[in-house]
Order: structure tokens, then sequence, then C-alpha cells
């Protein structure tokens, strides 16, 4: 099992967590899919639970903070400093929808939209490092940002924690860069061109993949448990995939990487 014991690297996705409407109903359905053990976060948390697998935590489950807000998984990308990275997000043309503020002596935390309208969060860790576990079964193992400005969410992304990128695809039916960042030794997310995608053009967003080992079994124990199948699962160079909406609509992929077809 992969276990974190320190911060982690700026730039890199630390730790996801999904607002809804009634988390501790949102938490029986993850629950029940990922086997996921829930834990209250404690009195001075607002309602925000912790998803645990095997005693680490691997994800978040909190209320909206505003009602009439759209259900999602949010990724939050490490920082050393929250409060130094929200000024070059503003430099690079992104804004501070919340500014940065102290979560007890969890960690310093800040909301902010990319120049292309992408959503994310940005956790500088204390006690808090993020997750602990990660790339197993039941926890994330992958983020990845879908935008049709893909040239300007680089170059944001850059400016603001220093990506490089690599890129794969054709150009015609997939653009994709996987960013890594300065202190990493590998790719550690994805930028999707989604001008290329079929279907209704969408806003920037992040999605979050969840590793499933059996995501065939995993769709219908999803649709069991009350999920709408948004795609089906697929077979690709990177995994078996499929991405799914949770009960109160929050949308999240299912990704076996043991099942590997095709080359990138």
């Amino acid at each position: 099992m992969s276990v974190r014991r320190e911060p982690w690297p700026e730039g890199t996705p630390s730790w996801v967590d999904c607002q809804v409407d009634d988390p501790i109903k949102e938490s029986e359905f993850y629950a029940g899919l990922f086997g996921w053990e829930i834990r209250g976060a404690g009195e001075d948390a607002g309602g925000y639970l912790m998803a645990m697998k095997d005693g680490e935590s691997v994800a978040g489950i909190g209320p909206k903070p505003q009602p009439g807000m759209l259900s999602v998984w949010t990724t939050y990308l490490a920082a050393g400093d929250a409060d130094a990275v929200a000024e070059r997000v503003v430099r690079a043309g992104g804004q501070v929808m919340m500014p940065p503020f102290d979560v007890m002596d969890a960690g310093r935390m800040f909301v902010a939209a990319d120049s292309t309208g992408g959503m994310f969060g940005v956790w500088q860790a204390r006690a808090h490092h993020g997750a602990t576990v990660f790339n197993e079964h039941g926890t994330y193992c992958w983020n990845e940002l879908h935008t049709r400005q893909f040239e300007a969410a680089e170059k944001f992304y850059a400016d603001v924690f220093g990506y490089t990128y690599e890129h794969v695809g054709d150009g015609t039916s997939m653009r994709y860069a996987m960013f890594t960042p300065p202190d990493a030794e590998r790719a550690v997310g994805g930028i999707n061109d989604d001008t290329l995608m079929p279907g209704e053009p969408m806003p920037s967003y992040w999605l979050t993949w969840f590793q499933y080992d059996d995501v065939d079994e995993g769709l219908a124990r999803a649709g069991g448990l009350g999920a709408a199948i948004m795609m089906p699962a697929i077979d690709s160079p990177v995994g078996r995939m499929a991405i799914v909406a949770a009960p109160q609509g929050e949308a999240f992929g299912l990704l076996d990487t043991n099942v590997r077809v095709g080359e990138m």
C-alpha cells in the first residue's frame, strides 16, 4: 500500500473532497462503493467528514459553502506558502474565490479559479498533509483539468506552479498534457483539450479519478447505490475507465490501471 507521511511537493494534487447537500447521506454511498470508513472531523469542522481506508485518510466529504451550488469533487494542489501561491494566481489571470484561511491546526487553504474558469483548491499542510494513501483500490489515482482553452490553461499552471508538460495524443482526436511540478519525479496530473471531445461544450472543470480494481463491477455497484453512468466503461492505454455521477450529482471517474489496451 502506498502511504505518505510528509507534505506533498508544491503543485501536486494532495487532497480531494466533495461538497454536497447531505454529507452524511452521500458518505453512505461512498462507503458502499469504496469500502471507506467515515469519521467525523470534530465539533469545529462544520460537518466535514473524513474518509479512511485501513486507518489512513483518503478524501473528505463536506457540506456546500453556499446553498444552490453544484455538487462537485474538488482537487487541492499542494503549496509551501498558500498566500504566495494566491498572489501568483492573481498575477497569472486567475481569481481567488475564497481567500487563504487557517483550518484549525490542519493547514491553510484557499479556493481559486484558473484563467479558464476551472475551480481548484490549494492546501498548505500543517498537521494534515493530505491523502496518506493513494493509487490503491478506493483511493484517488489521477486528477486532470478539462478545458476548451488548452494553451491558456498550460500557461496559467506553468506560471503559478512551474509545471512542465509532456504532450500525448494525435492532436486530432486527442490532445493531452501531463504535468510535472518542479520538485516531482514524474507526471502527477493532466490537462485535456475538450474542444476535441464530442457532446455539448462544458465549462472548465477538474475531474478526480479513483482506482477501482474491476471497473465493470464498480459500475454495477455504483448503479445499485443510486449513481448515474455518465460514460460507460472503455479500454484505454492508461486503463479501463468510466465516469459516474453520485446520487447528489458530483461526477468522478473509475479507473483500473491494471487493465491497459493499446499505445499512447
